[in-house]
């Protein structure tokens, strides 16, 4: 019998990977989260499907993958992965999905972050992003096709959230399940992040950063926390633990009142 293949011993596996069609996509959209989730010491991945290239402001690629790489250290993430895909003409292709998928296979996630719905007026580029995500989980996980992928071991994730960018929205974006993640500790270290591209938001486009602050706000305060960033779920949420998903505690944490008889 033939030995399974094994993951590369080099390679770190990752708790978390966020995906994104261009660098700057996971800063503006989850970023908080990600910076949270680093504090929280679990290991926490960006795979960015192009460098983004051209834009008006950048001198060319090499700029523009710089700022990512700040970015990502103003998060936390240590590891960021760019797939070299075309901006401006990423289309949900075989070849797309596989060299997605030979990431999750690499780096072993269990939790995939990415686009969850087109954006009318930007990027077409995020909806191609989200089919190519979608189905990039679902061959990390499939058998008996070892030649597409480089001989990486199969592996399934065991949940995927989409994050959203349409902040000119007034309702949920459709699915399953909604929840909200408390970044009210890390809303400065999202902002320094997206920041970090100068070529993307000069001083001419401050007001982007404010929206993403407001929407931050505005997201948090409807769960009850100071700032927020919101995810969809396309299958539908439940716990086995309802005290520890709704307050976070185990059962030695949680606050008990005297036994006063």
């Amino acid at each position: 019998m033939t030995p399974a293949p094994q993951p590369p011993a080099s390679t770190p596996q990752l708790d978390v990977i966020a995906v994104g069609a261009h660098p700057d996509d996971v800063e503006i959209a989850c970023g908080g989260t990600l910076a949270m989730l680093v504090r929280q010491g679990y290991r926490v991945g960006i795979i960015d499907l192009t460098d983004g290239e051209p834009t008006p402001l950048s001198p060319g690629p090499e700029v523009r993958l710089r700022e990512a790489q700040r970015a990502a250290e103003a998060l936390g993430v240590a590891t960021r992965v760019n797939l070299g895909l075309t901006n401006r003409r990423l289309f949900d292709s075989f070849e797309a999905r596989v060299a997605l998928a030979k990431e999750f296979r690499r780096y072993r996630p269990r939790l995939v972050l990415g686009f969850g719905e087109k954006t009318p007026l930007a990027s077409p580029d995020h909806w191609q992003a989200m089919q190519i995500t979608d189905a990039a989980v679902f061959y990390s996980r499939l058998t008996k096709w070892d030649d597409h992928f480089d001989g990486l071991p199969v592996h399934t994730i065991s949940a995927h959230l989409y994050y959203t960018l349409a902040f000119a929205a007034l309702g949920l974006p459709d699915g399953a399940g909604h929840l909200v993640v408390d970044i009210g500790e890390t809303l400065d270290m999202k902002l320094a992040s997206i920041r970090c591209y100068e070529t993307q938001f000069p001083p001419a486009k401050a007001h982007v950063l404010e929206r993403v602050r407001a929407f931050a706000l505005q997201q948090g305060q409807a769960a009850g926390y100071e700032a927020g960033e919101l995810f969809t779920s396309p299958r539908t949420l439940g716990t086995r633990d309802l005290m520890h998903f709704l307050f976070g505690l185990t059962p030695a944490e949680a606050p008990r009142k005297p036994d006063v008889r």
